[in-house]
């Protein structure tokens, strides 16, 4: 069967994708426009290719609460525990910053209903929360946040253990600060009474392949060409965490064809091959939209032949890997 796809696969705006397989086939969360007066769209798909809207996901939090965090609803993604499924999300506004907030619906497609929780009460500015449950059933709340400290200063991800679904344990650990300029969101940044070259790492996502646990996340300023994927691995969720040093981002801006691809998770697509679903800018900067491109693995760790924009193949190996059995997808 062909599997023949030409990014974008979803021509409408379609921001921060999370996909999660179900009996039917894909479901895609992102952030963008309210459907039916909810929260982040879900796509539907059979096979990561052919998508279609199946309605909205969040309802909104009521008018006190919402007056007071901020209308900017950010990068849902949903994990199923204990036959519920839990949607992890951030909601803030600029000049309120940005908290990690969870809902739970008795269906994939919902409707979730937010949970009353703020997960992160110590953090000024936190977003992009990724859920990930190890081999052992623990689960780990992986997610971006302000840290002023260091060489680097800037966005940077950390994470945290799941005392349960709606609670951390409240001892978050620092995974993966900034270490390379193509990091750097913007040189001369006012930002908290300061004036930094401001960094940025965001949406983390994590796997465990060739025996080890990886983390794809996105870094650097969307309007920049070097913005892009980058990944980091560690034998332990809580790290230490080991970025590649002297290899290009997986995935970056190609000038002239896609702008500021990131923001992905990872699935396994209907040929069992791992496929990286990302967004990327339209040409005039006015939407990001939902593109995919195949994963490989090679000895050094993952190889992605992207981002494309013309006809391509999903089964297709990237060049010099090759597919690994899957672990905890």
């Amino acid at each position: 069967m062909s599997r023949s796809y030409r990014n974008p696969v979803h021509p409408e705006y379609f921001a921060d994708p999370f996909v999660l397989p179900v009996d039917d086939g894909y479901l895609a969360f992102g952030t963008g426009a309210r459907v039916a007066g909810r929260v982040f769209e879900i796509l539907r798909s059979p096979d990561l290719v052919h998508w279609e809207s199946a309605g909205g996901a969040l309802e909104p939090l009521p008018a006190p609460l919402a007056d007071r965090l901020g209308g900017d609803y950010w990068a849902p993604e949903v994990a199923e525990a204990d036959g519920r499924w839990w949607m992890y999300y951030s909601v803030g506004r600029a000049d309120t910053g940005h908290s990690l907030r969870v809902a739970v619906a008795d269906e994939p497609t919902g409707p979730y209903r937010d949970c009353g929780v703020d997960l992160t009460p110590s953090e000024h500015f936190a977003i992009d929360p990724h859920p990930f449950r190890d081999a052992d059933g623990t689960w780990y709340l992986f997610y971006a946040r302000d840290v002023l400290e260091g060489p680097r200063v800037g966005t940077m991800l950390a994470v945290d253990v799941m005392e349960d679904m709606t609670r951390l344990a409240g001892r978050p650990t620092a995974v993966l600060a900034p270490s390379s300029d193509w990091q750097i969101f913007r040189r001369d940044r006012a930002m908290y009474g300061q004036v930094y070259d401001w960094h940025t790492l965001e949406g983390p996502f994590v796997c465990r392949r060739q025996g080890r646990y990886m983390m794809f996340y996105s870094g650097g300023n969307w309007e920049e060409p070097t913005y892009g994927v980058g990944w980091a691995s560690a034998d332990h969720p809580l790290g230490p965490w080991t970025e590649p040093q002297g290899r290009d981002p997986l995935l970056h801006s190609v000038p002239g064809h896609v702008v500021g691809p990131g923001h992905n998770s990872l699935v396994v697509g209907p040929d069992g091959q791992d496929v990286l679903v990302y967004h990327a800018w339209d040409a005039a900067g006015t939407a990001r939209r939902l593109c995919i491109d195949p994963v490989g693995w090679s000895p050094e760790g993952p190889v992605v032949d992207g981002p494309t924009w013309e006809e391509a193949d999903l089964r297709r190996l990237p060049a010099g890997s090759a597919a690994v059995a899957k672990v905890d997808p």
